[in-house]
This record gives C-alpha cells, structure tokens and sequence, in this order.
C-alpha cells in the first residue's frame, strides 16, 4: 500500500479551512445579519462539513503514516495525545465562555440574560452535576458540542487503521456499518445527566462517516474523483436546485418547496447527518475542486495567504472565535444592529481571528531561538555540549548543533 508522502503542504487544505474558520465565526455571532449570506442558508451542508471533512485529511496526514512507519501502538499513543489536546481544549473553552456570559449577564443592564441565551442556567444551579458532566462529556450543551464530535471521530481512528491493515475496504465498511447502525439502532450519546433523551446535537457515530471520508481520500483508500464536465454540470444544477428548498426564507412562499423540504428533512438532519447532507457536501467539494486545480498556484499569492494561515491554525482559531462570536454579540446588544454596526463587529471580528492566527503561526515558528543564538554568537558565548545516551547506556557529550532551520512543524490541527 502507498502512503502519504512527505510532500509539500497542500495549500488547498488549509486554504478549505482557513474559509471554514471564517464563516463559523461568522454563524455564531448572536442576531448577526451577515449570518444571512453564509452557504448554510442556500444549501443543505454548511461550514461545519467543511471543517469535520478537513479535519479528517489532515488527521489522516498527521497520523496515518505513524501507524505504519513506527508501529500501531504509537499511532495509537499520538492518537491519545491528540485527543487529551483537543479534550483539554474543549473544557478550557467551555469554561472560559461560561464565565464570561455570567460576567456579562451580572455586569451589564440587566435586560438581556446571556446565561440563558447558552441554556447554562443549569450549569450554574447544578454546578457539581454538571463539573462532573462535562469532566466525563456526558454534559455536552449545544454550542460546545464540535469538539466533542471531533475527539468522537479521532478516538476510532486506532480501530479503522487495525481493519485497514486486512484491507481498507474492511476499514470503510466498518466505518459505514457504525453510520448506518445509528439510522438504523438509534445509537447516539447522551448529553445531560438528568435528560437521558437528550443527546449530543453533532452525534460522533455518525459524523465519523465525513471525517473518515475525509481520512480515507488522504490515506489513498478512496481514488482522488477524475474532474468530468458533466460530473460538473450534475454537481452543479444539485447544489442550485437545492437552493431555494433549503432557504426558508424563499421555500416558506412556494407550496411546492414546503412540500420537498418535508418529503426530505429527515434526510437533512444536521445531529445524525442526514446522507442529503452528505452528498450536498461531496457536490460542492467536486465543484471547488474543479475550479481550484488547475489554479493552486492562486492559493499561494498574497491575497490568500490571510486564509491559509487561518487554516493552517484551525483549532487554536476555533476556539478563540467562539468566545470572539460571544463578545462580539454582546457588543452588538449594546451598540444596536444597524448595517453600520454589524459591518464594523463583523469586519473587527475576522481581523482580530485573521490577526491571531498570524500570531500563533509567528509562535510556532520559535524565532526566540534565532535570537537567542544571534545573542551568544555576538558575545562569543559557547553552547552547552547536550547529553545523550551511548549505545550501551552510558551517557556521553556530543557538542550542540545549531537546527537547520528555526521553523518547526506545527502539531497537526
């Protein structure tokens, strides 16, 4: 079996979720018009199939090759560290955005109750219940429930790579037998402790078809999709029909629409995703494909490097967007919601995610260390000689080498 190369980092990827980034802040931002015009609102998928397919790649990119270069425990331990992160992430954010919505809620005019508005009161009336809830993600309210699906998808990824190594087509079929066992089983997760029938809003066992999906197009399992012009027309006249059925806005005044949106809305289901929601997704991923192929090279020009750099700090973004999308709300209630107002939120908004992913691609880059050479070669200062381990474990002085080069990888997002 091939597997993934080295290669130079594909812009296409992180460009994908650098837009994803953007447009989930965008939709989480309370009452905001621009919400209007974000591709949820004229078609079945949105940004968050964007990111679950994304992550899938690159997780595929990021870990894939562990398994079978330096073994499948370690794949599997670099799985488990990656999964302590993001859960680590998750509590840090909810608590960070809890904490801030009661601040607002005791400190501003008392008209608005931000508590509510995230359906957190129970947190802070049931606040050991809930701790322990949310320490065992087995309380996982609505807006905190990305991360959650994401460390759901990562925690199968050692048992797909075990089947994958009979054939990966036993590791796909594991991977749809768990999606159609939740349309068919019911299987799901539950989110409250004192509402068992409530359940995760993004169910992991199903949206782990997207990011194996995903995966498998990473890993080689799946053949890249030949680009065909009437493929391209098919896609498009889907996604374009679609349009108007999935915008409530429009299909609210055709008898007609109504009718398609009831004949298909289980199929849309956004909590156990709906297989309409799946193929809306793979349409347009074929159509941004055919158009952005034979132009990669547009991807590493200077209007879009803003993007990519977004993309290529997805989950430090993440989560500083959905606090920003919380502040940037509660100014909206205070400012009002003129265009003005909104525009002036909204384009503060991206700057400042567009303006930290740049700092945390500067920080990954470590240039403290240049500096601090640059510091003792000017003053003839001598490195410490490192230590390391002889073959035969005795400890033994090898004198220090300068990296060839500062920047080191990022941890996969």
């Amino acid at each position: 079996m091939s597997l993934p190369g080295r290669a130079a980092r594909d812009p296409r990827l992180d460009f994908f979720r650098g837009i994803a980034m953007l447009i989930i802040f965008i939709a989480h931002v309370p009452g905001n018009l621009w919400a209007n015009y974000i591709p949820a609102r004229y078609g079945w998928s949105d940004a968050t199939e964007m990111f679950v397919f994304c992550s899938g790649f690159a997780a595929a990119l990021a870990f894939g090759s562990t398994f079978y270069k330096a073994g499948f425990a370690y794949g599997t331990m670099r799985i488990g560290y990656r999964v302590w992160q993001i859960y680590a992430a998750h509590i840090a954010m909810f608590i960070f955005i809890a904490t801030l919505v009661f601040a607002a809620t005791s400190m501003l005019d008392g008209t608005r109750n931000y508590v509510d508005q995230l359906n957190l009161g129970w947190f802070f009336e049931n606040p050991g219940t809930a701790l322990t809830g949310l320490f065992t993600l087995t309380y996982v309210p609505n807006y905190f429930d990305i991360l959650p699906m994401y460390i759901g998808a990562l925690v199968m990824v050692p048992a797909v790579m075990a089947l994958a190594r009979i054939r990966p087509v036993a590791a796909m079929a594991f991977v749809a037998a768990v999606y159609a066992g939740v349309h068919i089983f019911g299987l799901m997760l539950p989110a409250h402790p004192e509402h068992p029938e409530l359940r995760w809003f993004f169910n992991p066992l199903a949206w782990q078809l997207l990011f194996f999906t995903g995966f498998s197009f990473a890993m080689g399992w799946l053949p890249a999709p030949r680009i065909s012009k009437p493929w391209v027309l098919a896609a498009l006249v889907f996604v374009v029909l679609s349009a108007p059925a999935a915008n409530w806005e429009i299909a609210r005044e055709f008898a007609v629409l109504r009718w398609i949106r009831e004949v298909v809305w289980s199929l849309q289901d956004k909590t156990d995703f709906g297989l309409l929601r799946y193929l809306h997704f793979l349409a347009l991923a074929y159509i941004a494909i055919a158009v952005v192929n034979p132009r990669i090279a547009a991807l590493r020009a200077d209007w879009a490097k803003p993007i990519v750099t977004v993309g290529q700090n997805s989950l430090a973004v993440f989560l500083l967007s959905m606090g920003l999308s919380r502040v940037a709300g509660i100014v909206l209630d205070q400012i009002g919601r003129s265009t003005l107002t909104v525009a002036l939120v909204n384009i503060a908004g991206l700057t400042t995610v567009i303006g930290f992913a740049y700092w945390c691609t500067m920080l990954k880059k470590q240039p403290w260390r240049k500096l601090a050479a640059d510091y003792d070669a000017e003053r003839g200062v001598e490195r410490p000689a490192q230590p390391t381990r002889a073959p035969h474990g005795h400890a033994q002085q090898i004198p220090h080498r300068t990296p060839q080069s500062d920047v080191y990888p990022a941890p996969a997002e």
